[in-house]
């Protein structure tokens, strides 16, 4: 062996590098099932040998302590055993959509400077890379490799509200305790999956499950049917959904909707965005309410809020309580505390002080005093449960995903017949909200660049879930002299015609 690994079997839980939990689990019970995907299953034992040499692949590529590595891997056995092997080497990752257009990669990467980009697409120039599917050379050792400790365990990416991306890093270094499983998992439990990796609950959850010994299922692509077959099939004891997959679970044929068993599930969490009540309820009547939690919170870990299905019945709409770690308050314009009923942004503080949870690469976060807030509109009642009126004024939730309008404005002013845009949220029955996008061409521009050609286009630009489901075009001034819109009252005017 290279270092002492040999009695970490015997040694009691404690905080250990994350690198090194996959040879801990193993070590008790080596083929303890760790992730399926594609209805092929790996073991500790297996994850942990297929990670060490990926680690010496990487390693031989240039990654050391301290590093960052760009992960452009679509959800796959290969995802989890790369982002382990970045961990062994000490190295932090940076998760990222595998299906970015090369501007967005290029944008991301000049602000993460890693040591190597892991991706589907071309390589980025001036970077290392690695193409996704290159596994290692023949003959490369899967023994333990030196301990060490990430700085930071992970970097998640925002479009961020000023168009231009930025990077949310954790600042929690690459130490866990295995004895402790997230939320209310408990250890050894099975979990499914259902989002894409890049996103940063599925990538904590699913990371989290492993640290603590349970089983991955992780599905690749959300499929309603699918989801329920999973279930059934390995007795799945956890699951986080977005509201938009509860709702395509939901308009599934009750007589095929309930032609499962779903008695092993313990707990069904959501969050990323509101989950309109009917539904909720839907899901309360169905599977119980003892069973049923939502989350709100944030990459930046400002603060959390938690209310269970049978709590959220006496406090309808209720996203709950603010959890231990952090204080939240609720402010008006004049930065007034609000009183119970009134409507403020909601701010939080972490016991840590700010930016004690996470950093900024390439934003500065607005505060008022040390607090922070993500952007959000609401209240609390008389026994402090949190209510969400609003998302971010500008921001666009759609499936659960977060989208900017600035950031697509900013790819579709690119083009040459485009004087201005405005790109707006609108109310959708499955999505939550879809992207609207309002053009300003330039004269004589609309017999040759229409909804087509500009789809086209931004699809160079832009991942595939950020592309408006819509485009009118207008010969209206979208903004004043000052380059100001007001994008609630092209919103407004739209839902209002459509009504």
């Amino acid at each position: 062996m290279e270092n002492g690994q040999s009695d970490m079997a015997t040694a009691e839980p404690s905080l250990l590098p994350i690198g090194d939990l996959l040879a801990y689990h193993a070590n008790r019970d080596p083929t303890r099932p760790a992730v399926t995907c594609d209805d092929m299953t790996v073991s500790y034992a297996q994850l942990d040998a297929g990670a060490n040499r990926k680690a010496r692949q990487l390693a031989n590529l240039g990654v050391c302590e301290g590093d960052v590595v760009t992960l452009a891997v679509p959800n796959s056995v290969e995802f989890y055993e790369t982002v382990f092997a970045v961990w062994k080497l000490g190295a932090t990752p940076n998760i990222v959509s595998s299906k970015l257009p090369a501007a967005e990669l290029r944008a991301i990467v000049d602000l993460a400077k890693p040591r190597l980009i892991i991706s589907e697409q071309q390589a980025v120039a001036g970077w290392g890379f690695l193409a996704v599917g290159e596994g290692p050379r023949e003959g490369l050792s899967s023994d333990p490799l030196p301990t060490r400790i990430p700085p930071r365990w992970k970097i998640m990416t925002s479009g961020g509200s000023t168009g231009r991306p930025k990077l949310i890093v954790d600042r929690t270094p690459g130490v866990r305790d295995p004895s402790k499983a997230p939320g209310n998992q408990m250890l050894g439990d099975t979990m499914l999956n259902p989002g894409p990796l890049y996103h940063n609950a599925p990538f904590a959850m699913s990371s989290q499950c492993l640290f603590s010994g349970g089983h991955v299922v992780d599905m690749g692509k959300f499929d309603p049917l699918h989801t329920l077959q999973l279930i059934e099939r390995y007795r799945v004891n956890w699951v986080n959904f977005v509201p938009t997959m509860m709702h395509r679970i939901w308009r599934l044929p009750p007589e095929q909707r309930d032609s499962f068993d779903l008695s092993s599930l313990r707990a069904v969490w959501h969050m990323a965005s509101v989950c309109p009540q009917w539904l909720k309820q839907a899901w309360i009547d169905w599977i119980g309410p003892d069973r049923i939690f939502e989350m709100y919170g944030g990459t930046e870990l400002l603060g959390v809020t938690v209310i269970t299905g049978r709590e959220w019945l006496s406090h309808r709409g209720s996203v709950g309580k603010i959890q231990p770690g952090s204080t939240m308050r609720v402010l008006d314009e004049q930065r007034n505390e609000c009183k119970p009923g009134d409507v403020g942004e909601i701010y939080f503080l972490p016991d840590g002080g700010r930016h004690s949870t996470y950093e900024y690469i390439g934003a500065e976060a607005k505060a008022v005093g040390g607090w922070e807030s993500y952007g959000d509109l609401g209240y609390v009642d008389e026994e402090n449960y949190l209510y969400i009126v609003d998302r971010r004024t500008d921001m666009i939730v759609s499936g659960g995903a977060n989208i900017f309008p600035a950031e697509v404005e900013a790819a579709l002013d690119q083009h040459p017949d485009v004087q201005s845009s405005i790109v707006v949220g609108l109310p959708d029955a499955d999505l939550g909200q879809r992207a609207h996008a309002i053009v300003q061409l330039a004269e004589g521009a609309r017999e040759r660049t229409g909804a087509d050609a500009l789809r086209v286009f931004l699809s160079e630009r832009l991942v595939r879930y950020k592309i408006p489901r819509a485009f009118e075009f207008t010969d209206e001034n979208l903004r004043d002299d000052a380059g100001k819109a007001r994008r609630s009252r092209f919103r407004d005017e739209r839902i209002v015609n459509a009504s």
